[in-house]
């Protein structure tokens, strides 16, 4: 075999490898958002706070201002508080990108939030999530942001 051939089978080689690893990072993730929204959904603060980076800042559509980790559960108990829970939750899953320690998440979120009484709106929110590889190869929110979707639910 000459060295152009053996220079491509080798290239080849090591990019399925890579391809690999990202297909298993970005399910992972994937996983991880869809854990986020269950968490809400049962109101279990304890593991939601897991999947944000101690150093994390972002923009929710629902404050006025930036947050830090130490706000995160906020707009949670905002609902809970008044009785409303997340009745029901789907993602649309839109574009995810890995570099290296790095990963990018973008979907459509598509929830109902009910009252006491079980009245409730559908809306959907856009959402950006910026994952950060831990030391010991977790993933967590390091930065992210919300917003409604447009007139045409974009």
């Amino acid at each position: 075999m000459n060295r152009i051939a053996a220079t491509v089978i080798v290239v080849l080689i090591a990019s399925s490898m890579f391809a690999g690893t990202r297909s298993v990072d970005e399910n992972d993730l994937w996983s991880m958002e869809q854990a986020y929204w269950q968490y809400v959904q049962v109101n279990d603060l304890e593991h939601y706070r897991t999947l944000w980076n101690a150093d994390f800042l972002g923009w929710p559509s629902v404050s006025p201002a930036p947050l830090r980790k130490a706000q995160i559960t906020d707009w949670i108990t905002a609902h809970t508080s008044k009785g409303e829970t997340l009745k029901s939750f789907e993602l649309e899953k839109l574009v995810m990108q890995v570099k290296d320690n790095y990963a990018t998440t973008t979907y459509r979120m598509h929830a109902t939030w009910v009252d006491k009484s079980g009245a409730g709106q559908p809306a959907t929110t856009r959402i950006i999530h910026t994952w950060q590889r831990q030391p010991d190869g977790t993933w967590q929110i390091i930065s992210g942001m919300s917003a409604p979707t447009n007139a045409e639910g974009r």
